[in-house]
């Protein structure tokens, strides 16, 4: 991303204090924007769910929205209360922030919703961009239908756009750090057969998505938040990449069963299954990927 926009920006972030989030803030700020975020607990640049309910929309030109309880965080059963939990921390916070928009003197300029790739049905073959048709075949691609459904406000004062991401990579969180203990000790390796896409994005690019739709007043719509190169990613080859970098062995594969075990039938398509993924439109508006190819993401990130 290059240069400094032409104006500041008070731009509103839901689920800023996770993994993402901080990472956007960060940008946001070094670009000159002010930030504040939606958050469960009060404090210093800071809303409350509830005054967002009661007061409505703080003055702001951009609302980004991040909310989501981990998915595949193992140390949680995935029951029915999860599934509950999971579906309400994306779906009503959307609602609220697009009540919020839409109720507003004032709207804001642009509406960002970030949702996930698990829209698309896995295949190894079939590629797909912002175009391509799904979100009806599984729990998760059904929830991501909903949710990005629940953003949608009328009218056309304010630009709505969503970004379906990738497995995000980073040095503070994400996948990343579920794994890295495992390569580090030379017991990496690919999860299952390894074969299946790895459709990944690189933390500061997807936080980089986020800033160029907001700045960017002719970008709306569906964008795919993957790196350019992930559409031909195998977990295999996400394997031996760590491995590389790390100058570790990464030959030791993790059942699909010890998966299946972990996180239940469910959740672990998301791991042994995958999506070829292109970035058409992300590309197409003119967005510069800062780490387009896996070796050069996992060295920033581990070395």
């Amino acid at each position: 991303m290059r240069g400094y926009p032409a104006l500041t920006m008070r731009v509103l972030v839901g689920g800023g204090t996770g993994f993402v989030g901080r990472a956007l803030t960060r940008l946001l700020k070094d670009r000159g924007h002010e930030v504040t975020l939606v958050s469960r607990s009060p404090g210093k640049n800071r809303i409350t769910w509830d005054e967002l309910s009661r007061l409505g929309l703080p003055p702001c030109e951009g609302v980004v929205n991040l909310s989501g309880e981990n998915v595949l965080n193992p140390l949680r059963r995935w029951s029915e209360s999860f599934r509950q939990e999971v579906v309400a921390s994306r779906i009503e916070t959307t609602k609220a922030l697009a009540k919020a928009i839409a109720g507003a003197e004032h709207p804001p300029q642009a509406w960002v919703l970030v949702t996930g790739v698990g829209y698309y049905r896995p295949s190894h073959t079939t590629k797909y961009t912002e175009d391509s048709p799904g979100g009806d075949f599984d729990f998760f691609s059904r929830l991501v239908t909903h949710w990005e459904a629940a953003a949608q406000i009328p009218g056309e004062v304010t630009r709505q756009a969503v970004v379906r991401s990738g497995v995000v990579l980073g040095k503070d969180g994400g996948a990343i750090a579920q794994m890295l203990w495992p390569f580090r000790l030379g017991l990496g390796g690919p999860i299952s057969s390894g074969h299946q896409p790895f459709p990944w994005i690189h933390v500061a690019d997807l936080a980089g998505i986020l800033v160029h739709v907001l700045e960017r007043e002719g970008v709306s719509g569906i964008l795919n938040g993957v790196a350019p190169t992930a559409v031909t990613t195998t977990n295999k080859d996400f394997a031996q990449a760590m491995g590389s970098v790390l100058r570790r062995p990464a030959l030791l594969p993790l059942p699909g069963f010890a998966v299946s075990a972990i996180f239940g039938p469910e959740r672990s398509i998301m791991l042994l299954e995958g999506q070829r993924v292109e970035p058409k439109r992300t590309l197409e508006s003119n967005y510069c990927f800062a780490f387009p190819d896996l070796p050069s993401a996992l060295r920033n990130i581990l070395i």
